[in-house]
């Protein structure tokens, strides 16, 4: 059986040539294509139009990527959102995985890396870039709970984890943590070292996962 998917993309050439080029995928089939997601809000009125994946862009008029990834989070979980965007700053990416998005991808992706991506989002539940830790998505089926682990974090590392799901830079942080940007830098450096993690990114997802996302 065919894993369905919805392309969410105000670019109307792009959504038709990724329907093109997902045709030729064994084991995906595109149901319609939508150009924001109010459009795909109206579509899923009905119980037929419910993919298994909603493959979305971030920048739209009218409801964005960010808006409708969280209003398929709160009124359809089971439906795998893929991000296809051009942006790949960390704030979009961030945003983006805390909204719900199991998946995300740069629109310069090979179409074999595309499928590549929608069969790991389906036989896993998630796939996300090469540059994101390893470690930190083996665990998003299962987080990993600090006081299950060897891993051992200080209150104030906790703290700084809170505020790196946010869009918030470094020197703000340090603002709101009452200590100076090379001290949060410290956090940051030291978080790395003992999760392994090359990138804020990945500190984001692994506070969203391990529940240090709520201020």
């Amino acid at each position: 059986m065919n894993n369905s998917i919805v392309i969410v993309d105000d670019h109307v050439l792009i959504a038709k040539a990724l329907r093109g080029i997902m045709a030729n995928f064994v084991d995906f089939e595109v149901l319609y294509e939508c150009e924001n997601g109010k459009e795909l809000q109206d579509k899923f009125a009905s119980p037929n139009n419910i993919p298994s994946i909603v493959l979305l862009d971030i920048s739209m008029p009218i409801m964005n990527g960010f808006e409708t990834a969280l209003w398929l989070k709160d009124n359809h979980p089971n439906v795998l959102v893929m991000a296809l965007s051009m942006q790949d700053d960390d704030d979009s990416v961030i945003k983006m995985i805390k909204n719900g998005a199991k998946g995300y991808l740069l629109k310069n992706t090979h179409p074999a890396d595309l499928e590549k991506a929608l069969k790991s989002l389906v036989a896993n539940g998630y796939y996300y870039p090469e540059w994101a830790a390893s470690k930190v998505f083996a665990s998003i089926g299962t987080p990993l709970k600090v006081e299950d682990s060897v891993i051992t974090l200080t209150d104030r590392e906790k703290e700084f984890l809170k505020y790196s799901v946010t869009e918030m830079s470094y020197k703000e942080i340090a603002e709101k943590m009452f200590c100076s940007p090379r001290t949060v830098e410290s956090y940051r450096d030291n978080l790395f070292e003992k999760l392994e993690l090359k990138s804020r990114v990945g500190l984001a997802v692994y506070a969203i996962k391990n529940g240090f996302d709520t201020l």
